[in-house]
């Protein structure tokens, strides 16, 4: 339901745009498309600064207050602040730029809390064996939102785009207080053993592992190169969120609710990317090989992709395979890999930092989405749309870059142990040999004198 708050307004930014620069009730808000362009890149940009400042607060306090009443409250402010800017701003003809960017940067603030607390959560249930799966059909749940928010603003946009605003906000406040009651956050919170409140409650905190801190998190191997990998990677995967309806409207010339429906073909490749990739890196020694496969071949995907012709058909199954290349390892990285981090064997188990660890990967990578999103629409007016993918393209080159260090010290990593490995197992041969010649020595020696002794009463 976050994600769907979130896409509503990349999915109706035509209409926006339409309403903004019309003239039907007086002097329009915006003079112009250009000028209305470029104010939604500039609330984009402001939503992703302010969601990245809170994802580095918000998930060291999941550290260290109660996920699931975090969780709770952040979904209500986010409910209550996409309301005023989606629903009230419209149907009272409220048009203000300072407003909107109030609401909308209070709305990033509030979102800010939803990702590093529900992987802590998950985190807490399930471990690393079965992570790799679990995480992978979780971290779907963004591209589900995703293909929810565009599916309920295509249906419901011809009656005025503050309705989709108004249905997805109305769910998100659901589900907040659903999470309020009805979330445990983890198996210490269904400790049932206690009647009294306060003993339960002095338990649970007994239980829960101490919080590692901000700046010794940074310093968990993995957590600085995954963190600038993930900033040019979500540079990407965001421009698709942010701008791919209005590129299939503007760029190809399709309607608004063809393209709408068109989009969620790339989080259809990212959600099958997240459940394969995620069950198969659990039989691999190591995640990190197959992300960097996958982003190799982004750039085959990505090229095709703006090469494609406005077809429906190939739009699709080229959205699909880009949603798969780009998304996948955006989902991996967001939520396997953070996980393993957070929970890496080097914290023995001292410290609690997966909160923590998602807050700075994720707020790493907002920071290089606001940069995105204040790029984007720049780029494709004074150079156009192929301009724009070929900065995609570069971005994940830089991506591959920021992963080869990881790959490479595990591979090295890998080979030592395979050494060690080798050489212990030559070395018990070793043993065992030197032990079995030596049990034959012994029974040699053994017959010697057993018949040396009759031998020398005959003579």
């Amino acid at each position: 339901m976050i994600h769907a708050t979130r896409k509503t307004l990349a999915t109706v930014k035509p209409s926006i745009i339409h309403t903004w620069t019309s003239n039907s009730t007086g002097p329009p808000f915006m003079e112009s498309e250009e000028h209305a362009t470029r104010f939604l890149g500039l609330l984009d940009t402001s939503f992703m600064i302010t969601y990245a400042m809170g994802l580095f607060i918000s998930g060291t306090l999941g550290d260290h207050y109660n996920p699931r009443k975090m969780l709770s409250i952040g979904m209500a402010c986010s409910a209550f602040s996409v309301f005023c800017f989606g629903f009230l701003t419209e149907t009272y003809h409220i048009y203000s730029a300072p407003l909107y960017v109030f609401l909308w940067v209070l709305n990033g603030f509030s979102q800010s809390v939803g990702w590093p607390i529900e992987v802590a959560i998950m985190g807490n249930w399930f471990g690393k064996n079965a992570r790799g799966t679990v995480m992978g059909v979780w971290s779907a749940c963004g591209s589900v939102g995703n293909i929810i928010g565009t599916l309920i603003a295509s249906h419901v946009l011809v009656f005025g785009y503050q309705y989709p605003f108004l249905i997805i906000c109305s769910l998100l406040f659901s589900y907040s207080i659903i999470a309020y009651f009805q979330l445990p956050s983890a198996p210490w919170d269904l400790d049932s053993g206690s009647h009294h409140k306060s003993d339960s409650k002095e338990k649970l905190e007994l239980n829960r592992p101490p919080p590692l801190g901000f700046f010794r998190t940074w310093l968990i191997p993995g957590v600085i190169s995954f963190s600038l990998a993930f900033a040019c990677l979500k540079f990407v995967n965001d421009g698709f969120f942010f701008w791919l309806p209005y590129y299939l409207h503007d760029g190809l010339n399709w309607p608004e609710t063809f393209a709408d429906a068109l989009s969620t073909w790339y989080d259809v490749g990212g959600i099958i990317a997240s459940i394969v990739a995620g069950a198969a890196s659990d039989r691999m020694k190591s995640r990190t090989s197959l992300i960097f496969y996958m982003l190799l071949a982004s750039f085959v995907s990505l090229y095709v992709y703006s090469r494609s012709p406005a077809s429906y058909t190939w739009n699709a199954f080229l959205l699909l395979l880009a949603g798969f290349f780009v998304g996948g390892p955006l989902n991996m990285i967001s939520s396997s890999v953070v996980a393993d981090l957070g929970k890496s064997d080097k914290l023995k188990g001292n410290a609690e930092a997966l909160a923590t660890v998602t807050g700075i990967i994720d707020g790493t990578g907002s920071c290089g989405s606001a940069v995105g999103q204040f790029m984007i629409p720049n780029i494709q007016h004074w150079y156009g749309w192929n301009a724009v993918f070929y900065g995609f393209m570069a971005m994940m080159a830089c991506t591959t870059l920021c992963i080869a260090p990881v790959l490479r010290k595990e591979r090295r990593k890998q080979q030592r142990m395979k050494y060690r490995e080798n050489k212990a197992l030559l070395n018990s041969d070793s043993d065992s040999t030197d032990s079995e010649d030596g049990v034959f020595l012994s029974d040699k020696t053994t017959r010697r004198k057993h018949h040396g002794t009759p031998q020398s009463t005959f003579i």
